[in-house]
């Protein structure tokens, strides 16, 4: 009887903490400064914010200070395999952008991205970059190539990284590009949301 009593009670407590036996997603972070904790150290930017916030998830920062979307592409194939993520985060194509790249080589390194992402079953979450007004035509369609992306290929998307911060200069470094340590926590809330908004299977 006292053997059934107890078993009784491990079974009431695993059902009162699901949470407890979760498996956490990995998630594979493929960005440029933004998410390399430029000008911070690494334990504030907000990739470890997330990671350790996140019960949900356990994040791998593959991301690279001053990457393209090409230099992404050609260590992608090698980062998921060390990863095996079951989301990945693309957060490129500002350097690209900066340098007046093509649109449609940027398209082009993004997609193969997304699509190698979803052959090995992960999920993808888009992440949207903005330029300075000054790059004019260039700029609005910069951003909105990340919409086109993301609908056509069918991922999460936040459509403009930088957007909690608003253009309060008080959020960034000198060189007014970077977010301070203190704007990383709310950068590290909206990618949470966004993890948790994704579909459950975006293919």
């Amino acid at each position: 009887m006292r053997a059934w009593v107890l078993g009784v009670c491990s079974m009431l407590s695993m059902l009162a903490a699901p949470a407890a036996f979760a498996r956490e997603l990995k998630v594979l972070v493929m960005g440029d400064s933004l998410s390399a904790a430029y000008g911070l150290r690494p334990e504030q930017g907000w990739v470890a914010l997330a990671d350790a916030k996140s019960v949900a998830y356990t994040f791998h920062n593959a991301s690279v200070s001053g990457e393209t979307t090409a230099g992404g592409r050609s260590r992608f194939a090698a980062e998921l395999q060390r990863a095996k993520p079951d989301i990945v985060i693309i957060e490129l194509g500002a350097n690209d952008g900066l340098r007046g790249l093509p649109l449609q080589q940027m398209g082009s390194n993004l997609g193969w991205m997304i699509g190698a992402s979803k052959a090995v079953g992960a999920r993808v979450l888009l992440v949207g970059l903005q330029l300075p007004p000054n790059f004019g035509t260039y700029a609005t369609d910069f951003q909105r190539s990340y919409v086109l992306i993301s609908e056509r290929l069918g991922t999460g998307l936040i459509p403009h990284f930088l957007a909690p911060l608003g253009i309060q200069r008080k959020w960034f470094q000198a060189d007014n590009l970077h977010p301070i340590a203190e704007a990383q926590p709310l950068l590290a809330t909206q990618v949470l949301k966004a993890l948790d908004a994704l579909p459950a299977a975006t293919r």
